[in-house]
């Protein structure tokens, strides 16, 4: 599977979560996958998600966490 496939992957199944109203695990979930990737593992994306936890309520709105997730590129 290539980098952009497997993102597509990690995207659709982060939103799944999101989706179901569980943002913890929407956000578990993209962190998890993309570092089980060659090529994603060290994605810059994945520093601008940890940074989030540190911004007070921002992991929690749903809205930021989805444009967090299909930003991806």
């Amino acid at each position: 599977m290539t980098a952009d496939e497997y993102l597509e992957e990690c995207k659709k199944r982060a939103l799944a979560y999101l989706d179901a109203g569980d943002v913890d695990h929407a956000f578990t979930s993209m962190t998890n996958d993309l570092s089980k990737h060659a090529e994603l593992k060290n994605h810059p994306g994945i520093t601008i998600g940890i940074g989030m936890l540190l911004v007070p309520g921002w992991i929690t709105n749903h809205a930021e966490v989805r444009r967090w997730i299909v930003g991806f590129r």
